[in-house]
């Protein structure tokens, strides 16, 4: 005999799994995002600036695609959000530092396993 209350539950578990990964995305973005604000100083021109900013940011319009292209199809999402974390490991030497390997290569990682999940579970 089912209990009246677990579909609702279910349910909370099916939205909270849908929206996890997207929260975590966005969250990486924005974390990206902040590194690209070190570009403004008094020294130096706007035009400088400004190509500096959108400079920084490539990396975080690239992941900011990435992440519309997981919200829309999360199985290729979670296979693109995990190989970016392959890919940061090898970029950005993250193996060396368990800060940089729990920020840089493991957020990713989690999000692309999350993603996947959802995916998964729809399927199931």
């Amino acid at each position: 005999m089912k209990r009246s209350g677990s579909k609702s539950s279910q349910g909370k578990k099916n939205k909270f799994l849908y929206w996890l990964p997207r929260i975590l995305s966005l969250l990486l973005i924005a974390f990206f995002l902040l590194f690209s604000l070190d570009v403004f100083s008094e020294e130096s021109l706007w035009w400088e600036m400004i190509f500096g900013f959108f400079m920084h940011n490539i990396p975080t319009l690239v992941l900011g695609g990435l992440t519309w292209l997981a919200w829309k199809k999360e199985k290729i999402g979670g296979i693109v959000f995990i190989l970016l974390a392959i890919a940061f490991t090898i970029f950005f030497k993250t193996y060396t530092n368990i800060f940089s390997i729990l920020t840089i290569t493991g957020v990713p990682l989690l999000i692309g396993i999350l993603y996947l999940l959802n995916h998964y579970k729809k399927i199931f």
